[in-house]
Order: structure tokens, then sequence, then C-alpha cells
């Protein structure tokens, strides 16, 4: 096959936008930021997009102006009941196991949630290592040091026969800056973004399909 390793997005990659946990988390960052931390509600929003955008990530940029604890944050954020938004995907469980490749997890959140995440939609096995915000710390996607960091724990596959999935275009971008292929899930179009969009992960397969021919 033309591509030899798949790098995958946990959060609204491995699962859709519409189940609602996303907006759930965010509800938890807010909370963290006022309850923990003490900032006011009004503020949170401005404050959390700004460091989102200079520092790639909220958690990030709460380090480096804050020095938040990222384990009590992280534990604060994840702490939500999974079962109640994932279910098991069988359906997705079998498009990636038919894809020849090495496939990992690459994520700014941790290998705690992600461990969590592939449990409730029962994709346990599926991924040969999680490369999470702890491994590839100072950095974050889409920092382009953190991708350096993360095809060296993948073994430093060649960049440009790797994939990169993921929801967030400014990600797909640094990676394809790197000259790793790119797909940006849950989109119909890539536009300027990506290579390729996918709207639903389950369509995988069909994809790599039209690769090989």
């Amino acid at each position: 096959m033309r591509f030899t390793t798949f790098f995958f997005d946990l959060d609204e990659t491995l699962y859709p936008a519409s189940t609602g946990l996303w907006s759930v988390l965010r509800s938890r960052i807010i909370a963290f930021m006022h309850e923990r931390m003490g900032f006011p509600l009004e503020e949170i929003p401005v404050i959390s997009e700004k460091y989102f955008r200079e520092y790639g990530t909220t958690l990030r940029g709460l380090q480096a102006n804050h020095n938040v604890n990222i384990d009590d944050y992280l534990a604060f954020v994840h702490d939500v009941p999974l079962e109640q938004y994932l279910r098991p995907n069988p359906e997705l469980r079998r498009a990636l196991e038919s894809i020849p490749a090495r496939k990992f997890i690459f994520t700014n959140a941790d290998c705690a949630h992600a461990s969590r995440v592939t449990n409730a939609l029962d994709l346990n096995g599926m991924f040969e290592m999680c490369i999470d915000v702890h491994a590839i710390a100072p950095y974050c996607k889409p920092m382009p040091e953190s991708f350096k960091v993360a095809l060296e724990l993948a073994g430093n596959p060649d960049p440009h026969k790797c994939v990169m999935l993921d929801d967030q275009g400014r990600i797909t971008r640094a990676a394809r800056a790197l000259g790793m292929y790119t797909v940006l899930v849950g989109k119909s179009d890539p536009g300027f973004e990506a290579d390729e969009a996918l709207e639903n992960l389950i369509e995988l397969p069909l994809l790599v399909k039209n690769w090989r021919i």
C-alpha cells in the first residue's frame, strides 16, 4: 500500500461531533478555569480562545501563564460518563481492521482519556500506541515539533508514507507541511486545509482502496 502509518486524532475524529461529547468536555474546561482557578465566567471564553490560538491548546496556555497542574486539569476535564455519549462501533472496528497499516492515536488529550474512549467504542487493540500530551510535551498539535516527536515515537517512518486524520484544519495543514498525507475528518470538502475530506471515519476503507488504484 502507498501508506504504511496512520495517525488518528481522538476527540471528534474516532467519534463524530454529533455525539455531543466535546461540548461537554469544553464545559468542563470552563468549569475548571472558574471553580479551580477563579477566572470570572465572562472572561473565560476570551482567555480560552486566546490560549488556544497562541499555544495550541487552552491547557498549554494555562501551563505557560498560570503554572496549572496538568494532571489535575486532565482528570477534571475528562471526568465525564462516556457511556452516555459513546457506544461500541463494530462498523468502525471492521473498517480499521481492514486497513493493513500501522495505526497510532495522536492526541492533545492524554492516554487515560484515549483508553476510556477506545473502550467505549470497542476499539481496543486497534492502535499500536497512544501518543499523547505527555509524550509530546512541551509541545502540542499543531506545533511542528509535536509531529516530529510523534514520528520518532512511531519509529521514524517516512512522513510521505504517513497519513494524519484529524477534525481540525489547522492540524491537517501542519501535518501536510511536514510531508504527511492528510484527511480532514467530519467534513465533506478539504478546501485548502487537507488533501482529502471524510465525513465519517467508517468510509476510510473506500478512501484507502482508491489510493491503491
